[in-house]
């Protein structure tokens, strides 16, 4: 009976252990950009030709341009531009708000979000998914907020001033798809965008012309 009460047990804790990934059994798993990604991220370069250079990215040290429709510009170190946060679950963002620069609502499908003010003052909030609460506090120098994974969020530059953050995802790759654009910024017919949105013809043409889409 005890042999058969430790073999379920053994059996268990192989079922609830969590499963192998390069993560798990390497140091490290420097992406190869030229193979395809899948679920556990980028096949490694062999560990032989990696060099410290590869740990290193400096595309954050240097400002976004923000003219341009949203008066604003992130700056991404993901898994593409940074590969050496492949299957690390983390990566860093430079977000870059002149005075009356926005961004959008939005939402990242596979991480949460922690922003940094580095200088200025942003205001941002998002909308939970279960009662459509609205979660919205204006940032100083050297506040954090933190932003759920899939949740609806935003931040727009309140001061008068150009406005600094960095932000952290607890994901090498965590995905954006910016809600105006997804509305507007496509070839989805115009109608149908009406209908989904109880806008008129007239405010959905003049969106999908400021933003690309047609229909």
């Amino acid at each position: 009976m005890l042999h058969i009460l430790f073999f379920f047990l053994f059996a268990l804790s192989l079922s609830t252990s969590p499963s192998t990934s390069n993560a798990a059994v390497n140091d490290f798993c420097v992406a190869n950009l030229k193979k395809a990604d899948g679920p556990s991220g980028y096949p490694c370069i062999t560990p032989s030709k990696v060099t410290a250079s590869d740990f290193v990215f400096s595309g954050l040290g240097v400002p976004g341009n923000t003219t341009n429709i949203i008066k604003a510009a992130v700056t991404p170190s993901f898994v593409a531009q940074f590969p050496a946060v492949n299957g690390l679950g983390l990566s860093l963002a430079r977000l870059d708000l002149a005075p009356g620069g926005v961004i959008p609502m939005h939402t990242h499908p596979a991480a949460s979000e922690i922003l940094f003010v580095v200088h200025g003052k942003i205001t941002a909030g998002f909308i939970s998914s279960a009662a459509n609460s609205v979660y919205v506090k204006t940032l100083k120098k050297g506040e954090v907020m933190v932003f759920p994974q899939g949740l609806l969020h935003f931040q727009i530059n309140a001061g008068m001033h150009p406005a600094l953050a960095v932000v952290s995802f607890n994901s090498p790759n965590p995905g954006l798809q910016i809600l105006d654009f997804a509305l507007f910024g496509n070839n989805l017919a115009s109608t149908l965008v009406e209908q989904t949105t109880f806008l008129d013809d007239a405010q959905v043409k003049k969106l999908k012309g400021i933003l690309g889409g047609t229909g």
